[in-house]
């Protein structure tokens, strides 16, 4: 039996852009790309991925759900997320 095969183009998230997959770029969302293992990935345009943060995103995801994003307003959303971070790691400072 074959494997079964990959579509050849991909639409980036970012910004909807349909690409060849073999130009696009592999997307985690939970920030692992290398364990693959039952991971389906999204596939980014090249400017979109350049344009990530590939800092790393711990506990990222879990702050993001515990205050609400996408629930509440612009402000409100920001509020909570500055005073989540500064209860976790301290206030922050301007460099």
């Amino acid at each position: 039996m074959w494997p079964a095969r990959r579509p050849e183009t991909v639409s980036c998230p970012a910004c909807g852009a349909t690409i060849d997959r073999e130009r696009a770029r592999e997307y985690d969302k939970h920030g692992d790309r290398w364990d693959r293992e039952g991971k389906e990935f999204e596939h980014l345009c090249r400017s979109c991925y350049d344009d990530l943060c590939q800092y790393p995103r711990d506990e990222l995801e879990d702050l993001l759900v515990e205050i609400g994003a996408g629930e509440r307003s612009r402000d409100a959303f920001l509020a909570a997320y500055v005073r989540s971070v500064e209860e976790r790691y301290g206030p922050f400072e301007e460099q």
